[in-house]
């Protein structure tokens, strides 16, 4: 009788198997690209060994001191945010420094809300972001671990 090689099974990962963690980032001094590239990839859930494409296996995320973040070069004054009212003459140009004048956390939230999956998955994970102005926030409840980030 020959015997058969056991043939391995596929992990698969369900919803019930995932396990959401909060962690806090500090972004004062941080480069603007390089904070929200890492931020996208908790977000999502890529440096966990379950990660499934179709599935939200992502990680909170509370982003402190979002005004004091750096960018390089005359981005400042050369990167621009634009909205549309959808009128003639209706289109409105602000400069990153008016940005962060005015709104500092939507410069992170529009940085990492485009680095991630477009549709009703992007949606739910973008809702895991949240971006304070100062050191104070209010998730002391969900015990968050502060988390020192690779690339500055």
């Amino acid at each position: 009788m020959v015997e058969r090689a056991k043939i391995p099974v596929t992990y698969i990962t369900t919803p019930k198997d995932i396990e959401h963690k909060w962690y806090v980032v500090d972004a004062q001094g941080q480069t603007l690209g390089r904070l929200t590239s890492q931020i996208s990839l908790i977000l999502t859930g890529k440096r966990k060994p379950i990660y499934s494409p179709n599935l939200d296996c992502g990680d909170y995320v509370v982003v402190i001191n979002c005004e004091k973040i750096h960018v390089t070069g005359k981005r400042m004054d050369d990167k621009f945010y634009y909205r549309y009212s959808g009128y003639k003459g209706g289109l409105t140009t602000l400069s990153l420094r008016q940005v962060l004048q005015t709104h500092p956390d939507r410069v992170i939230e529009l940085a990492v809300k485009r680095m991630l999956p477009k549709g009703a998955l992007g949606h739910q994970i973008i809702k895991k972001l949240k971006i304070y102005v100062g050191n104070q926030h209010p998730h002391e409840a969900q015990n968050p671990e502060v988390l020192e980030l690779k690339y500055k």
